[in-house]
């Protein structure tokens, strides 16, 4: 019987691509506050592996989930889904 193992996608903007094949992505989220139900927005920043170096800062892109690559990397770039201008 196959294993088909669900991985989390997230899509957020990359905010540094200053390192070798590394990017950090800010991926921003949507909650409404526990007491007054306004929408509040927070942002977490995941390091991820950018083999290639395709990412660029200000870039939207979609990043997988995978197996720990260094101390803080979990995540690797899927796609470019859309460029800087």
């Amino acid at each position: 019987m196959a294993h088909t193992e669900n991985k989390r996608t997230l899509v957020g903007i990359v905010v540094s691509d200053k390192m070798e094949k590394s990017a950090v992505v800010s991926v921003e989220r949507q909650f409404p506050h526990q007491k007054y139900s306004k929408q509040m927005k927070r942002s977490t920043k995941y390091k991820v592996h950018d083999e290639t170096n395709s990412a660029k800062v200000g870039d939207k892109v979609l990043v997988e989930e995978c197996r720990p690559l260094s101390k803080g990397k979990r995540w690797f770039l899927k796609k470019v889904i859309e460029k800087a201008v």
